[in-house]
């Protein structure tokens, strides 16, 4: 018997080693550097609490039940009576789920709720508005106060709310930054919002977490948290030493692909903006890779922006080729 113990402690010891190997030390959601994150982290360990309480509490019961009812030498021959059910434990053991769902759901609501809006302490303080619009693959960031625009990498004041405002040129993806907050999609011809807020000067790692092909791993970002007055240089430093984007390369721009930083000094806002219902699409289907050598169909898009409407064109031609075969002879001038 001691044996056969001391072989389950070892084996439960190695097996835990060698989960634990594998791990980084790197829990983002754990490590919270803002008011915001710090709710979801709350909201989570009451959740890993609650469901450690009722694992203990069924595997307890389980590890007693086995136990007392295993058979035993003086029992072998016994046999239960018939029973009928019991209307008290039919009662109990159908309403503790139910507590137990709504011990999850009531401060998972408040929590979903709360982070909604601006955090608490931070409402007598304007927000910095940033537009963020995903492409694939690359985050795109524009400043519509500031009027400069940024390409994988966002620079925030800290201890400010900052209101993201969210959409998509094509595909729908969703903008998490782990250290300051949760997810929110990103859609074309839609907007979502997201507060944030840094405690302090930093740099955080954001990503998309909703599969959008095959450049979806790399499509990450960068979260750089200034004191105001770093903020405010930086601003001014964009305004004076950035490019001007242009229409074209920020339509070449959305086509898939992986590039690095980009820094403008005017915004994509100008020309237009994804999140108006009425905007066009910016996908561009006929350039995505497969992998298996069959593009598939691409079907024809009249809101695309690379669309040309040859309807109009082709009707125009046969109203003149018409007009020309009902009059040989030039219109009016038939004394020729």
């Amino acid at each position: 018997m001691k044996k056969s113990k001391l072989f389950l402690v070892s084996l439960t010891s190695i097996i835990t080693v060698l989960l634990l190997s594998g791990c980084e030390n790197n829990m983002v959601v754990f490590n919270p550097e803002g008011p915001i994150a710090r709710q979801i982290l709350e909201l989570i360990n009451f959740s890993i609490a609650l469901l450690l309480l009722v694992t203990v509490v069924v595997f307890g019961l389980f590890a007693f039940i086995v136990w007392k009812y295993r058979e035993r030498k003086d029992n072998l021959d016994y046999e239960p009576p018939e029973e009928h059910g019991s209307t008290a434990l039919e009662i109990i053991w159908t309403v503790i789920p139910i507590l137990i769902i709504v011990a999850l759901t009531i401060p998972t609501v408040k929590t979903i709720y709360a982070i909604d809006e601006i955090p608490k302490g931070y409402e007598d303080k304007k927000p910095l508005v940033i537009n963020v619009t995903s492409a694939d693959w690359k985050w795109i960031f524009s400043y519509p106060e500031q009027g400069i625009e940024t390409v994988n990498y966002v620079n925030i004041p800290e201890d400010r709310p900052i209101d993201f405002k969210l959409t998509s040129a094509g595909t729908m993806q969703s903008f998490w930054v782990p250290a300051l907050g949760g997810q929110k999609y990103s859609m074309a011809h839609a907007e979502t919002q997201l507060y944030l807020v840094a405690d302090n000067p930093g740099s955080f790692v954001g990503r998309n977490t909703n599969f959008n092909g095959q450049g979806y791993a790399g499509m990450e970002f960068e979260v750089l948290s200034q004191t105001q007055e770093d903020f405010d240089q930086w601003i001014k430093d964009v305004k004076e030493t950035a490019p001007k984007m242009t229409l074209e390369e920020y339509e070449k721009m959305l086509e898939p692909s992986h590039f690095g930083r980009k820094t403008f000094s005017n915004s994509h806002l100008e020309w237009v903006d994804h999140s108006d219902p009425h905007s066009k699409n910016y996908t561009n289907p006929e350039l995505y890779d497969r992998g298996h050598g069959w593009p598939g169909k691409i079907f024809e898009d009249k809101n695309n922006y690379k669309y040309k409407n040859t309807d109009s064109n082709n009707s125009e031609t046969m109203n003149q080729k018409d007009s020309e075969a009902e009059d040989p002879n030039g219109g009016g001038h038939s004394g020729h």
